[in-house]
């Protein structure tokens, strides 16, 4: 069961926030922000922060899952169905877990392990115009408020939260019992990077499919290759070639 998300005005990564409190928080507290001065990527990258113009996000998951390798693909799904509910937004994922526009990057996931729980992060760019961008080296990424369509006001943020947590406290019951190949079928149906050339630690072809797994299978010039770890540039997203 996820609570009602608690917002405070300001954190440093709102995973982090969750880590120091982590004893005394029970499996689905959610926590946000507007406000983020040390996030984080995948890989120990920075998230430049936009005060008041992004969303970050975190559920503390400490429940058994059956599969929680695959938790970030699971999230991903979450996080484009409460924005397709809340902004009018329908977005695609690329492998495994940034959300993606048009070959650009709307948000992304980090989960993390911490003492017997998983905390999963969810950040999603909201309003940051292109100067944000350009100032901040992301000529690949993009804010909800740029897409045509895109339904926004001041309480966005927090209905998203909402939103987020509605979607984990309902939504993610199947993948909970059953892992990733409950959801697979929806996540194929959104996955950005199957048809496309990537490129992989070890190689190179074209993704064909998301096994039961979540590992994205390659097609290659040796047979087919299942990766589940690692970098993966699409052609066409980010620029890729």
């Amino acid at each position: 069961m996820v609570t009602a998300p608690l917002f405070v005005s300001q954190a440093d990564s709102t995973n982090s926030w969750c880590r120091r409190k982590l004893e005394q928080l029970p499996d689905g507290f959610a926590v946000y922000t507007t406000c983020q001065t040390a996030g984080r990527g995948r890989r120990g990258r920075a998230w430049a922060n936009a005060p008041g113009q992004g969303l970050y996000y975190t559920v503390v998951c400490k429940r058994p899952m059956a599969d929680p390798a695959a938790l970030p693909l699971a999230a991903s799904l979450a996080a484009m169905n409460a924005l397709e509910e809340q902004v009018g937004i329908r977005c695609q994922v690329k492998w495994p877990n940034d959300l993606i526009w048009q070959g650009k990057k709307l948000g992304g996931i980090l989960c993390e392990a911490a003492q017997g729980a998983i905390l999963c992060g969810i950040g999603i760019n909201l309003m940051q115009d292109e100067a944000y961008f350009a100032q901040n080296g992301l000529a690949h990424g993009v804010s909800a408020v740029q897409i045509p369509g895109c339904r926004m006001n001041e309480n966005t943020p927090e209905a998203l939260a909402q939103a987020l947590s509605e979607v984990f406290a309902d939504g993610m019951e199947l993948f909970y019992r059953q892992g990733f190949a409950a959801i697979r079928r929806e996540y194929l149906a959104r996955c950005a990077n199957l048809g496309r050339h990537v490129n992989f630690d070890g190689g190179e072809g074209r993704a064909v499919d998301v096994d039961e797994a979540g590992r994205l299978v390659v097609k290659t010039d040796a047979g087919e290759q299942a990766v589940f770890t690692g970098e993966v540039t699409v052609q066409g997203i980010y620029g890729a070639e």
